[in-house]
């Protein structure tokens, strides 16, 4: 057992779960990691077994538990727009876990297409299925007897976070937190509560919607646990917590089952030109700091065929054919379904190599390319990768040759870990993050030079899209 614990830190992944301790100097211990439920794809649709996620949950957390004695705070977070509907009475679900990948509320957002100003006015998000409300939506016009036992109470709706508060808490607390709140196309973020005007365009209920809690300060008592959860918050939120603080003038670049690009902004600056204003968290004083974002979708699912690791900055820009590598069709600032993984020539002729160095091209362009813009719009002085697929050599070297500005790798490989329990801590910790500068080791000038000639090509083809 060991008296300089200060936190205990659980992250409901996609892929995986995870749970470690935090001493006083910031550094995590005792890390604990099972794999997610395997996810079924199918037309559209990503699912899991919501129980099976509780389980392995459960047993992640009294594992790390195990190497302390103490009743450490717990900071959670999670992955963003995941959600089920469960029986109030059996806490058995009614749906499975229906992950953020999932696009079964395209419908719903076509519906709302005239709306999609006031959408993004109010919730600094753009319009898309991947969030929660389309999604429920979709479900609730499909099935008029389930909003009737919502309304009546008899079930629940909610995303991962509010499934597993409410189970540990025995069904007293059902709540979510600001962070989370803000991602699923239903709370106003500048008054961070539900919008009635949302839920009204939405057509559900805002009487089915959990309290919108702060992230910091929850006080909950996990009887099965003998832990306190203190801090809940999005894993996107965590990861920016522990790699810049509030630094300004820094972008985090994290390269993961998704990609995201994002900064802090100044207090009232808002998000521009599309892309997404994220409510990092909020604290028991109400304060809630804000980022701008742009996003990178599904790209491990792109990458997952590919030899990517045998890939080299020299085999980068070694013909004239552009990609995009976003299975679920582009992220932010576009958000546009029309192209997921597309070529702008075809392929048949190029070796598996040749393919894999235009799908890695793809993502240090669309990463570049964020970067460039949030650069332009107010200065930036360095920029951090993290995340698993920021270990590969060759998308560090890419990225560091197609931005003008100094390049660093995280060295804590779990930083929305770290962030979650410094937020349990209530950022009480102060721990320097170690980052390696990446060196360029071999000049790429044609790179350089094809990633002007790309974004060329990509204006042009969303021009093509706009008309």
């Amino acid at each position: 057992m060991d008296n300089a614990l200060t936190s205990i830190a659980l992250d409901l992944g996609t892929t995986s779960i995870k749970a470690a301790l935090m001493d006083r100097q910031g550094n995590l211990q005792h890390i604990v990691t099972r794999s997610a439920p395997a996810i079924d794809s199918h037309n559209g649709h990503y699912e899991s077994n919501a129980l099976d996620y509780a389980e392995i949950t459960g047993q992640v957390l009294k594992e790390c538990i195990a190497h302390t004695g103490n009743n450490l705070p717990l900071g959670l977070c999670s992955q963003r727009s995941s959600f089920l509907i469960w029986d109030k009475i059996s806490g058995n679900p009614v749906t499975p876990l229906i992950s953020w990948q999932d696009d079964r509320g395209a419908s719903c957002c076509d519906r709302l297409h005239a709306s999609t100003d006031t959408i993004h006015y109010l919730t600094g998000l753009r319009l898309a299925a991947y969030y929660f409300a389309p999604k429920l939506s979709f479900l609730l016009q499909g099935n008029p007897a389930w909003r009737e036992k919502l309304v009546q109470g008899e079930w629940l709706a909610g995303t991962l976070d509010t499934f597993l508060i409410w189970r540990w808490t025995h069904g007293q607390h059902f709540l979510t937190d600001a962070s989370m709140a803000a991602r699923t196309l239903l709370m106003d973020i500048h008054r961070q509560r539900w919008s009635d005007a949302l839920c009204q365009l939405f057509n559900i209920p805002c009487s089915i919607l959990p309290q919108i809690k702060p992230s910091t300060g929850l006080n909950l008592s996990l009887p099965d646990f003998g832990l306190t959860l203190q801090a809940s918050v999005g894993d996107q939120s965590a990861a920016l917590i522990a790699s810049l603080t509030d630094s300004q003038t820094n972008a985090l670049v994290n390269l993961g089952t998704g990609g995201f690009v994002i900064r802090s902004l100044a207090k009232h600056e808002l998000a521009f030109d599309g892309y997404l204003q994220t409510l990092i968290y909020q604290n028991e004083n109400q304060q809630a700091p804000f980022a701008v974002e742009g996003t990178l979708n599904s790209i491990a699912t792109a990458l997952a065929p590919y030899p990517v690791r045998d890939c080299c900055i020299e085999d980068l820009a070694s013909n004239d054919i552009y990609c995009l590598a976003e299975p679920s069709g582009l992220g932010a600032p576009y958000f546009c379904k029309d192209w997921g993984v597309y070529f702008s020539q075809s392929v048949s002729a190029l070796t598996t190599q040749q393919i894999t160095a235009l799908m890695l091209e793809a993502i240090i362009f669309r990463v570049a390319r964020i970067l460039e813009d949030f650069h332009h719009h107010s200065p930036l002085t360095q920029v951090y990768l993290s995340g698993g697929l920021s270990e590969l050599p060759c998308l560090q070297q890419g990225i560091a040759q197609c931005v003008p500005l100094p390049i660093f790798h995280l060295q804590q490989k779990e930083a929305s870990l770290q962030g979650a329990a410094l937020l349990a801590t209530g950022l009480k910790i102060n721990c320097r993050q170690q980052a390696n500068k990446i060196a360029i080791n071999c000049g790429n000038n044609a790179l350089l030079a094809k990633f002007q000639h790309w974004k060329n090509w990509l204006d042009d083809l969303l021009a093509t899209h706009k008309n």
